[in-house]
């Protein structure tokens, strides 16, 4: 589908999570968020519904509204309370009959498993950093320094700070440790990759496009642990992260290179089984690009880089998102008829 081809009047229910255990200032940027992309959507033409998800009630909150009238546009990263079930409301929408935007709930739950995603993309001949789930029967097998600790089941690099770049079986022993008793998830360490750090944003069913890459640029720090995108760097105005990690877009690559980290993503892409759009993150190293994480349904926000990466190809934040809605039309039982 290109942009230009795309439907503007396919009506849209706006689902998305409120959490009351979130600050205040958490609430009402993710509310000025939806605001933003309510009003971006409306001006392309879009009919818009806003469904803020409160609690677990996701089929209380869709009752007034029948799947064969609406697309939904799956704004939630799970339901309010409830950790790891960004998969839970893609099956309930799927239980209730509705089309919506982003991955299925299979591929959302796999994604979560960072292990089993690695050992698929292996199986591809797709290149990952080397890497292995540890625990205290097996964590002397590991002899490779420098490396990264992350926990398993996570996606948002939550647990992940300079601490997770170990260099030597000490270092990893203790964030192992760190992982197993503060998140009580198993812990999988990996060869760091100390080279250039690419987000691609991805979009599109059969034909795949590729938006601009972004580049986090490290060159403000010196420590190799310092060299990663942790949580604050994406969640902490004023950390040293948020403020010295520079978002460089597009990166600066020549046609050759373009053209492979591109590859490199839309294989990933297509391995995991991601639809409509996804950000695969990949590091650069000896020129092989190492793929580090798939982020099916990746954060639709403003200020992402996914969202920057689109306007500087030419497409605006609402215009985006009416692409994605018009991909997800196509499994309508009414719209599909006329996408």
């Amino acid at each position: 589908m290109e942009p230009t081809q795309r439907r503007t009047d396919i009506p849209v229910l706006m689902l998305h999570d409120i959490d009351p255990a979130w600050e205040s200032s958490e609430k009402a940027s993710a509310f000025g968020a939806v605001e933003k992309l309510k009003t971006e959507l409306r001006n392309e033409g879009h009919p818009v519904i806003d469904v803020p998800l409160l609690d677990h009630a996701l089929e209380e909150a869709l009752q007034p509204f029948h799947p064969d009238d609406y697309v939904v546009f799956n704004w939630c990263e799970g339901l309010p309370g409830l950790p790891r079930s960004e998969n839970v409301v893609a099956e309930i929408l799927e239980n209730l009959n509705f089309a919506y935007t982003g991955a299925c709930s299979e591929v959302l739950a796999f994604s979560w498993d960072k292990a089993a995603t690695k050992k698929l993309l292996l199986s591809k001949g797709i290149p990952t950093p080397a890497a292995m789930v540890v625990n205290e029967d097996n964590i002397e097998e590991w002899d490779r320094f420098p490396a990264i600790v992350k926990p398993t089941f996570e996606h948002c690099s939550l647990g992940i700070t300079g601490d997770a770049v170990v260099m030597d079986k000490h270092e990893l022993e203790h964030q192992v440790r760190f992982v197993n008793d503060n998140l009580q998830q198993p812990a999988m360490v990996e060869d760091f990759i100390d080279g250039r750090e690419f987000h691609v944003t991805l979009w599109g069913n059969g034909t795949i496009h590729a938006l601009p890459p972004a580049e986090m640029d490290f060159a403000a720090f010196k420590d190799i642990k310092d060299r990663v995108c942790t949580f604050d760097s994406k969640f902490t105005p004023g950390s040293s992260h948020y403020e010295n990690i520079i978002l460089r877009i597009p990166a600066e690559l020549d046609e050759e290179q373009l053209e492979l980290l591109n590859r490199t993503a839309i294989r990933a892409y297509r391995a995991i089984g991601c639809r409509d759009y996804a950000r695969v993150d990949i590091r650069m190293e000896n020129g092989i690009y190492y793929v580090l994480d798939i982020n099916p349904n990746s954060d639709f926000s403003p200020d992402t880089s996914s969202i920057y990466a689109a306007e500087i190809s030419g497409l605006s934040y609402g215009a985006i998102a009416s692409c994605l809605i018009n991909l997800a039309a196509r499994r309508h039982p009414v719209y599909s008829a006329l996408v």
